[in-house]
Parts: structure tokens; C-alpha cells; sequence
């Protein structure tokens, strides 16, 4: 048996996205740069796909820079905007939940000189947008607040902080890694200023992803060299992958909101509760949360070791072991929640493919355990 509940680590690559990309590994392989045929094509291929990319952001092609992922599009928007704007300010505000992928940045840029607010969240994982608007100095320069978490599945309240960041005009960035093709991300919706995808969160391969960049706003390059991406990014487009993560951006479309996916997620925490009752708990905000993510404490237990019982279920933990000491993850160390809570965190991530058959199967898994690891002893 094997049952892949990971989804927010890594999604499979869609079908059609994998026969997408299929051409361009035996044909189609000139420089988008180049002027002949064999460049011609290739660049009509890109450009194609970063018009997909739009349409799912519903911003405009211009505004679609590709990147290596989400990681590089977070990097560019932080430190981008950090060495573009040095002589107006320095000060840049975050949360206590981000991503690596935001906070090492911003721990870097510290290392330089910035100063940086990591703003504290509640036991949902959220944000108070009022905390933002007190964080605010005449030196902040810039705004990044994930849009969904990645361990608990929170939604931020991105357009409420949207509007606090216009009315100090200060930029706004969001990852949005874990959203995109889970949930809207119309990028005027949300308010946003810059905006990071992730291809392999969406269907699409690793190693390609994007930042969305309003037009007007100016960013340091990240990559130095020639003038690709409308000059934003260095380095000979990877045709393959851009024509991958477009294609899956298309498709993303038909997906948003997933409400079988949901339904299938909250009748699995059903089942658990009933089971459980007060010996597990909900991590995370109960109704503003992606519709695909089930963060669950196993109260008193240790979820590594859980997981490590269920042979052929793939999720996640949010706890680590270190010799034998448990350690919480700073997601949950922030939100507030207990230690022995936490230790026994797991994150149950479903996918466009999750059946209710794998539901009940996982479910069957979890009972079939020994006493000792699910229970404490009397």
C-alpha cells in the first residue's frame, strides 16, 4: 500500500503538463534568444507560457518574471527590493512563520544592515493586521507576509494588509507557493505588489517557478549577466520547464478551491475526532486554511514515530528528533502550541488524486497501530 498525503511538500507532475513538456526534450531546443527558426520557436514557447502564467494571476505577461522556484522568487523580491531602495529606507516587516525562503533572507539582508520586524501570530497562525500597521516606520521599505501557510495551511489576511501597506506606500510581497492553484490568487484581488510561485506545489516540474513584479515597481537584478526576462533575470530561459509550469498554470484553473479535495479532508478530520476526541487537536485556523491541508497534534505522542509505523503513508511531520529530544517546529513554537501537542504534529496534505478510499485506508493504518503509540499508558 502506498498513500502520498505530502502534497504541500511536492506534487506529482500533471499528465498533461509532462506531454507538454515532452517536445523539447528531443526537438525544439534553440536559444529563445536566438533570431533564427530554431530560437523562434523556442521563444514563442516561453512567451506562450508566461501568457498561461498570467491568466492564472490575472496580471499582465509583462509582469511574469520565471525563476528557479519559489525560493529564488523570494529571494529576488526581498533582496531586490532591499538594494533598490537603500536610500529611501532600510526597514523591512515579516512574520515568525515564514518560509526559510523569506526569513534566512531577511536574516542576510540583517547581516547588511536592514532592519528587519518579525511580527509575532496568534494560536491560528495568523497575523494581526493591526500589528502591521504599528510596524510600520518612515524607513520600511517593504512588506512580506506568506499568503498560506505551509505546515498548517493558515490563510493570511493579505487584503487587509494590502490596504495598510498602499496607504503607507510600502510594497507588499507574498509567497504564495502553497496557494497558487489551491485558492485565488488574483494578484489585484489580493493587493499584492510581488508575488512567488512554486511549479512543483502546482502539477508542474522542480526547479521553475515565478515572482510577479507590478509593473513600474523596480528590483536589483538577482541574476547578473544578459538581459533575459525583460532584463530582470539573468540566464538562458529552461524552455522545458517555463512550458511545464505554464501548462500546469492553465490547468490550475479548473482546480481552485478544490472542494472535493476538501471534502475529503474534513470528513478524514471527522473521523479522527470521532475516534480520538480530546487526544488530538486541529492546528491551525479551522476555516480560513487551504482546503487541502490537515494539520493534526496527536496529543501526548511523538508524530515521527507515528509516521515511521505507518509503512506506505507519505506526510509530514512538524516536529524533528535529535537524539532521542523532540524538537517543535518554529511554525508551532510561534502559533503557542504545547509541547506535548506539538511533538505529535503530523500534516495530512491531499491532492487532486486523493481518493476517499485512501482516506479510509489511512484511517485503518492509524488504528491498526499499537496501543502504546497512539495512547499513553494507563
Amino acid at each position: 500500500m502506498r498513500i502520498y498525503l505530502d502534497h504541500n511538500a511536492s506534487t506529482p507532475i500533471a499528465p498533461e503538463v509532462a506531454d507538454a513538456m515532452r517536445p523539447f526534450l528531443s526537438g525544439h531546443f534553440g536559444n529563445p534568444s536566438s533570431r533564427h527558426w530554431a530560437g523562434i520557436s523556442a521563444k514563442e514557447a516561453v512567451e506562450n507560457a508566461r501568457k498561461q502564467v498570467a491568466g492564472l494571476l490575472g496580471c499582465n505577461p509583462s509582469e511574469v518574471v520565471f525563476t528557479s522556484g519559489g525560493t529564488e522568487a523570494n529571494n529576488h523580491a526581498i533582496k531586490g527590493v532591499y538594494f533598490a531602495n537603500r536610500g529611501r529606507g532600510s526597514h523591512i516587516i515579516t512574520s515568525s512563520v515564514e518560509h526559510p525562503a523569506v526569513i534566512e533572507p531577511c536574516r542576510f539582508l540583517e547581516s547588511l544592515g536592514a532592519s528587519v520586524t518579525y511580527l509575532p501570530v496568534d494560536g491560528y497562525g495568523r497575523v494581526d493586521p493591526g500589528a502591521v500597521r504599528k510596524a510600520i516606520t518612515p524607513r520600511t521599505i517593504l512588506i512580506s507576509i506568506m499568503h498560506a501557510n505551509n505546515e498548517t495551511g493558515t490563510l493570511q489576511p493579505i487584503r487587509e494588509i494590502s490596504r495598510i501597506a498602499r496607504e503607507h506606500k510600502v510594497l507588499l510581497h507574498t509567497d504564495a507557493a502553497q496557494s497558487v492553484g489551491k485558492i485565488g490568487t488574483l494578484v489585484d484581488d489580493l493587493g499584492v505588489d510581488l508575488l512567488s510561485v512554486a511549479g512543483h506545489k502546482l502539477y508542474a516540474p522542480k526547479g521553475v517557478g515565478v515572482l510577479y513584479v507590478r509593473r513600474g515597481i523596480v528590483l536589483e537584478r538577482f541574476m547578473h549577466g544578459a538581459g533575459h526576462e525583460g532584463g530582470r533575470r539573468a540566464g538562458t530561459e529552461n524552455v522545458m520547464l517555463d512550458v511545464g509550469l505554464g501548462k500546469a498554470c492553465e490547468l490550475a484553473g479548473e482546480w481552485i478551491g478544490m472542494p472535493g479535495v476538501k471534502a475529503f479532508r474534513d470528513l478524514f478530520w471527522r473521523e479522527l475526532k470521532a475516534w480520538l476526541g480530546d487526544r488530538i487537536v486541529l492546528n491551525g485556523h479551522p476555516e480560513d486554511r487551504l482546503p487541502n491541508t490537515l494539520n493534526v497534534s496527536f496529543v501526548g505522542r511523538v508524530g515521527a514515530d507515528i509516521l515511521s509505523a505507518m509503512e506506505g503513508i507519505a506526510a509530514s511531520t512538524g516536529s524533528a528528533c535529535h537524539d532521542g529530544l523532540v524538537e517543535l517546529s518554529p511554525v508551532l513554537k510561534a502559533m503557542g502550541v504545547a509541547p506535548e501537542a506539538g511533538m505529535g504534529a503530523i500534516r495530512f496534505s491531499l491532492g487532486r488524486t486523493t481518493t476517499e478510499e485512501e482516506i479510509g485506508e489511512t484511517l485503518q493504518c492509524l488504528r491498526a497501530l499499537p496501543r502504546g503509540l497512539m495512547e499513553k499508558e494507563a
